[in-house]
């Protein structure tokens, strides 16, 4: 009996199963019979600043299949979404390498020739990833909820934070990013939520912090609930780094959120009594597509040019943490007056 075959005999919930505790690898391969879509966010930053890039490379499975690589360029705001055929699309399974028509990303960098987008060039990734840590209890960021089979939309984070070399070429003018720091987390499943706030930076002034922070209305049943995972990952006293979770899977709340169109003030309390503090300047950015149960043509304006404050005071009341996090990704969308409503 061939390998493949001993493979297809294996029940496609225990290949599932299996391939949650690789959320940097490609899912759609244990996909059947319905809409599905997989995309990974790779933000590139230069050293200065002044060359702030996303690639999204991703795959629609549904009513038109189809891949895609999208670009953000988040000093002017443009966006460009290149469709090709989803046949032109491949994807390593336990690892985070992905093909789409010769575009290729991987844990060893980017390497893209698109034509809409007039971008070209390659970047290395001279640092190893620094994955959300991923156990048999807390298959990475989404906690026990990752095993969960039915969820509408799966979150991974591939990388906190990794240091880049190489360039890109956009409309004729080279973007060097030597020196420059990388970040990269995705997204599967049939559609995202109707309503979310997400905010990324890693680039404070106290070098190796990162904060990955999302709060979204979860669909359960016939009913949904307000989900959130928030992680702040800094340096510990002896260089370890140390990742403050605040989930609703931690036991954590949110007791505070406002969004308005200047500010998303949000503060969140875990079960030891610590609270997280966050300030996101909302500031105007592109327009990316997301996918939708049967299409990755809904609209979402993205921004790479946030400033976020983080304040992490410890249960006795003592600020521990606080910084002003720049070139931060912010995206707010959807159904926010019910996500704010709702405890």
């Amino acid at each position: 009996m061939s390998l493949s075959s001993v493979l297809n005999s294996v029940p496609r919930t225990i290949r599932t199963l299996a391939a949650t505790g690789h959320p940097e690898g490609y899912h759609g391969g244990y996909q059947r019979g319905s809409q599905f879509f997989e995309g990974w966010y790779v933000k590139l930053i230069s050293a200065d600043r002044s060359a702030r890039i996303a690639i999204i490379p991703g795959v629609f499975l549904g009513e038109h299949d189809e891949a895609f690589v999208q670009v953000l360029d988040g000093v002017t705001g443009r966006s460009w979404y290149e469709a090709y055929d989803a046949q032109e699309f491949s994807g390593a399974t336990k690892s985070f390498d992905v093909n789409v028509a010769g575009n290729a990303f991987s844990d060893r960098g980017v390497e893209v020739n698109l034509p809409l987008s007039s971008l070209h060039g390659s970047v290395r990734f001279t640092s190893p990833m620094d994955p959300w840590p991923v156990t048999a209890a807390s298959p990475g960021i989404m906690g026990r909820y990752g095993w969960v089979p039915v969820m509408e939309c799966y979150h991974g984070l591939v990388s906190f934070g990794h240091d880049l070399a190489g360039s890109l070429t956009l409309d004729g003018v080279e973007q060097t990013f030597d020196g420059g720091l990388g970040y990269i987390e995705k997204d599967w499943g049939r559609a995202f939520p109707a309503g979310y706030v997400w905010m990324q930076t890693n680039h404070f002034q106290m070098r190796g912090v990162s904060l990955s922070a999302s709060i979204a209305l979860i669909p359960w049943g016939r009913s949904r609930f307000r989900g959130f995972i928030v992680g702040l990952r800094m340096p510990g006293r002896d260089g370890t780094p140390v990742l403050h979770r605040f989930a609703t899977y931690t036991g954590a709340e949110t007791t505070r959120l406002n969004v308005d169109d200047e500010l998303v003030t949000w503060t969140l309390r875990n079960i030891q009594g610590a609270e997280l503090r966050i300030r996101a300047e909302r500031r105007r950015g592109g327009l990316l597509h997301a996918p939708t149960r049967t299409k990755m043509h809904r609209r979402v304006e993205e921004t790479l040019d946030g400033r976020v404050h983080v304040e992490l005071v410890n249960p006795a009341g003592r600020t521990v943490f606080e910084d002003v996090g720049e070139a931060a990704g912010l995206e707010v969308h959807g159904d926010i007056s019910d996500l704010i409503a709702m405890s």
